[in-house]
């Protein structure tokens, strides 16, 4: 009995070629919108989480308890020399970089300029920051050839900055910082040796960049660093809050932070993007049941006097039921087959082309590379069972009113 329904609903479901494809089109437009948003939003995540963590942050990073939300010179990182030591033993880490960070002043013969001042490791520094390959102008910084070099007032600085202050490559600025414990003023005077220029304009006007021994010596902190950034083998572990190495880290006075809590805002927006996929395919679903509906009871009314003559031979309620949802199946495969075409076709195009947002900024992260789509199997399959689902769910209303239907009135209402 079931073979017989299924051949009558395949032939039904194809009696108007024209209502069955512009139903079974809207159904899998849905179906490829929510498959190539998926895509999407994936690709757009780990754009994200690299520009976050490869240009500057690093998957994690350890500081002075209190030292984010200070910023006080004289707050380093305790123990450093066990630290660093047990870091090159961590078989997750790849690379580390030692920091120094304070606020001072940046003064030219044009202007003067607020800034964060940071003191790098430049050999370190390359794997756990882009700045070396976001120089435009000049050098990122100079080999040093001997151990008293003169190229160590070197200073990179970001294009929006030297605008600001009006100097170009070799021009002379001072700069102002207060030193550790005293707070006394120290100044020293650099050459701008390079120029940067990131799409996120707040790094490209308020950051510079100085040789680690020099900011040392300016902030009168001996060899001790405020942070230490971390890059790991893989980014899953800079999102696993439950990782050891963060607990093993946050000891004598120190603490040892993932991505995630430093930018508890990014992680908030992928929540929020889960969230809005779900509003987006309760929206589309509720646009795709009334074609299905609308397909059904067209279909039902132009058959009306073969439903009765089914009923007057004897055919129950729930078999007449059962034919309408195999009609409703068979719609649900064809859009599906149409949906995951069309999905898989978008979703490939894009997935080479990329999506160009760049210097659109969300959260504090500024998009600075295409956005690629990421495609998985697991949409495909995930979405085209709940198109079939909520196909079969919705024509159980036009199923119901088929059972109840008596012959007499079914065969009234065909004349």
């Amino acid at each position: 009995m079931s073979l017989i329904l299924i051949k009558l609903a395949w032939r039904n479901l194809f009696r108007n070629k024209r209502r069955t494809i512009i139903a079974s089109t809207a159904i899998g437009i849905g179906l490829t919108a929510l498959i190539f948003v998926d895509a999407l939003w994936m690709g757009m995540e780990r754009n994200m989480i690299r520009t976050a963590t490869a240009s500057f942050l690093g998957d994690g990073q350890i500081h002075r308890e209190g030292f984010r939300d200070t910023q006080e010179v004289e707050m380093t990182v305790n123990a450093l020399d066990d630290v660093v030591s047990s870091l090159k033993g961590e078989a997750i880490v790849e690379h580390f970089a030692r920091r120094t960070l304070t606020f001072g002043m940046i003064t030219s013969p044009a202007n003067v300029s607020a800034i964060n001042l940071v003191g790098i490791h430049p050999p370190t520094e390359r794997f756990l920051s882009q700045i070396d390959d976001t120089i435009t102008e000049g050098t990122y910084f100079e080999e040093r050839a001997s151990p008293d070099p003169s190229n160590d007032r070197d200073i990179v600085i970001g294009a929006k900055l030297a605008e600001i202050l009006e100097v170009e490559l070799g021009d002379r600025v001072v700069v102002t910082v207060a030193q550790s414990e005293t707070g006394d003023l120290s100044q020293e005077m650099f050459r701008v040796s390079g120029i940067y220029h990131f799409a996120d304009e707040e790094m490209n006007s308020g950051m510079a960049f100085v040789r680690l021994e020099k900011a040392q010596q300016m902030l009168a902190i001996g060899s001790a660093v405020h942070e230490i950034a971390i890059k790991f083998i893989d980014t899953k572990y800079g999102q696993d809050r439950d990782l050891l190495f963060w607990e093993k880290y946050s000891q004598h006075g120190n603490e040892a932070l993932g991505w995630t809590e430093i930018l508890p805002q990014l992680q908030a927006v992928f929540e929020m993007s889960k969230f809005s996929k779900y509003i987006m395919g309760v929206f589309l679903f509720g646009v795709v049941v009334f074609g299905i509906i609308n397909t059904l009871f067209m279909s039902l009314y132009e058959r009306m006097f073969e439903f009765g003559v089914l009923r007057a031979v004897g055919t129950r309620p729930f078999g007449m039921a059962r034919l309408i949802l195999f009609e409703a199946g068979a719609l649900a495969i064809v859009s599906i087959g149409l949906g995951v075409i069309l999905g898989f076709l978008v979703t490939f195009i894009f997935s080479k082309m990329g999506i160009d947002y760049t210097g659109i900024e969300m959260m504090g992260v500024t998009i600075q590379e295409l956005i690629y789509p990421v495609m998985t199997i697991e949409p495909f399959i995930l979405y085209s069972a709940w198109v079939f689902v909520f196909t079969i769910i919705t024509g159980l209303y036009p199923a119901r009113y088929a059972a109840k239907m008596s012959p007499a009135t079914a065969m009234r209402r065909s004349f």
